[in-house]
């Protein structure tokens, strides 16, 4: 069985400053800014490819807590979350957080990890 197919990657990096690393991001480094979400602001690197820079809370702090690191995501984008969903399950991945609306960004997702700790989300935006 092959996997479902993906349209994008995203992987998530955490700032005490967003309005700095911003800047950085967009003078310095020259990335168009591609979706402001508020508190994340993502960017174009190129082909499918985009970095998240987003401003830290509490929650997003890097640990490794038992074995979990808290403070990078990697996202896949996709149309079909529940098809990934339901291919992870069929090859005994355990998730966090089963598929689920997320009004706050408009997108619809679902967390594993890797076998490193490592937080997956797999997400599809909602118009």
């Amino acid at each position: 069985m092959i996997h479902p197919p993906i349209s994008q990657q995203i992987t998530f990096l955490y700032t005490q400053d967003l309005k700095k690393s911003a800047d950085f991001y967009e003078t310095i480094l020259g990335f168009t800014l591609w979706l402001d979400q508020g508190s994340c602001r993502i960017y174009h690197v190129g082909g499918n490819g985009y970095v998240g820079i987003c401003q830290m809370s509490d929650a997003s702090k890097g640990t490794v807590d038992s074995g979990k690191q808290t403070n990078v995501i990697f996202t896949i984008v996709t149309d079909e979350v529940d098809a990934w969903y339901t291919y992870l399950q069929s090859k005994g991945v355990n998730f966090e957080k089963p598929p689920e609306e997320n009004p706050k960004y408009k997108i619809y997702h679902c967390f594993l990890r890797d076998p490193n700790g490592y937080l997956i989300e797999i997400q599809r935006f909602l118009t």
